[in-house]
């Protein structure tokens, strides 16, 4: 026999198996479960404050509360699809277990509250854990970044070499990425952190409640001013998966290099056997698949962002059951991400980085032409004269086929009379590094500086 629903009243049918089955969403929101038990113990409380159950009752109901939360966390709950969601779950549970009590929990709430307080509770507490993960990959890069000061490499503008840079610098480019993240999620939780319990189902209660006090409890800043909008908002949850998406964005950007500089011809990094797999025919390869998921779990990420966009953009106020498919969406983005933060931190942990080949890769492609430009800036020289000059003097070295610093220099003085002997304490990848000097730029100096900073605050938090 089937159960019968907690809305049954007006119902003259049972629901067909085919609708229950369509409609269901504890095969995901399930994982709302601890928030769910949280806020109804918050609104019982309130409820008991507000003389509208008793102290009796809202000790059965707490007690009965607690006893499912530990049913759940020990595996013993069973989750029956007939009762819809996580919510209809757990009061028929408490209505089974304590009886009259029980049904009066409901009172001054709605399941449209109701939910908005569960998805706010469980994305409050998904910002800060993400903030932790995304910290672990920061202590990761900069303990690297430690390990390698010293150690140049190319950089790269349009992928073509470019400038002479410290590996350790390139390091913390994503170390400051990955800080705007954990700055996003700040701002995410700040918006999201009011409490939505009291709206019940979109115009309130005439019942004399306290939603000041339930929102203290469960450690919200403050309460939704319009109850309309407190059932119906769910831009937390499309804020929350716009910083998974560009989380997401940082992580795919340092894998795609990654699985570049794991190509034999560059050869800049080893990553661990642990962290890579093989081929079913081809019985050589190391290929770099875990880089390449989180790379196209990026575009996973992306769609349910998408689908959340899609899902609001033509919903009249309030409610409306298509809501449902916000879980679906944030859930498993949330739980894509902080995989993938997770496992690329680890396969960070056990990269080596092959300092010769990255030294070898510096010393071509003329990425001290930039020095030499600054060189004769020095010297008096308009820059684009400059420019054209070194210009004209890269064109001769590859006729010649020597680098910059090999041209002697009769050959430089060919095309500007300025040049001096002290020319060769600018050329050459050791010399750029050595040179630079502007704030924020690879001059070993600052980095190092940087280094300390990120390290202080990494291990403050």
């Amino acid at each position: 026999m089937k159960q019968k629903k907690l809305w049954a009243g007006r119902f003259s049918k049972q629901t067909a198996a085919s609708v229950e089955s369509f409609t269901e969403s504890i095969s995901f929101d399930w994982r709302l479960y601890q928030y769910d038990i949280e806020g109804s113990i918050a609104h019982a409380m309130m409820l008991a404050r507000c003389k509208l159950i008793t102290e009796p009752e809202k000790n059965a109901i707490v007690k009965g509360l607690k006893g499912i939360l530990a049913d759940i966390d020990a595996g013993k709950f069973e989750f029956k699809k007939t009762l819809e969601d996580v919510h209809m779950n757990i009061e028929s549970a408490l209505i089974a277990r304590i009886g009259d009590a029980g049904r009066k929990l409901h009172t001054a709430r709605s399941r449209n509250d109701q939910v908005s307080l569960d998805l706010r509770l469980w994305t409050r507490d998904q910002t800060q854990v993400m903030a932790g993960n995304l910290s672990a990959l920061q202590k990761e890069l900069v303990s690297k970044a430690k390990r390698h000061l010293g150690v140049i490499m190319p950089g790269f503008t349009h992928l073509q070499h470019a400038q002479p840079v410290l590996l350790s610098h390139y390091l913390l480019a994503y170390v400051e990425m990955v800080a705007r993240d954990v700055s996003r999620l700040q701002d995410c939780f700040a918006r999201l952190n009011k409490s939505p319990l009291g709206a019940c189902a979109l115009a309130g209660t005439t019942l004399q409640t306290d939603p000041l006090f339930t929102a203290k409890l469960l450690n919200f800043d403050g309460v939704c001013e319009n109850s309309m909008d407190a059932v119906s908002d769910r831009d937390f949850c499309v804020e929350y998966a716009f910083c998974l998406s560009m989380i997401a964005m940082h992580l795919s950007r340092l894998c795609e290099e990654w699985i570049i500089w794991c190509n034999d011809d560059v050869k800049f990094i080893e990553i661990s056997d642990a962290y890579c797999t093989g081929s079913s025919i081809m019985p050589q390869k190391k290929n770099p698949d875990v880089l390449e998921l989180i790379r196209g779990k990026t575009g996973r990420v992306y769609g349910h962002l998408t689908s959340l966009l899609t899902l609001l953009k033509g919903l009249p106020l309030s409610y409306n059951r298509d809501m449902q498919e916000d879980k679906v969406a944030i859930i498993d983005a949330a739980e894509t991400v902080q995989a993938s933060v997770s496992i690329l931190t680890e396969v960070v942990a056990n990269t080596t980085f092959l300092a010769g080949r990255m030294l070898a890769a510096a010393e071509k492609g003329f990425i001290d032409a930039t020095a030499l430009a600054e060189y004769l800036v020095k010297k008096g020289v308009p820059f684009r004269m400059a420019h054209e000059i070194v210009g004209n003097i890269v064109r001769e070295c590859i006729k010649v086929n020597c680098k910059l610093v090999d041209l002697k220099l009769d050959g430089f003085r060919a095309f500007s009379s300025v040049i001096e002997k002290d020319v060769y304490e600018v050329l050459g990848v050791e010399n750029c590094i050595k040179n630079y000097k502007s704030y924020g730029s690879t001059a070993p100096a600052l980095v190092k500086k940087r280094i300390t900073y990120w390290e202080k605050k990494l291990n403050k938090g």
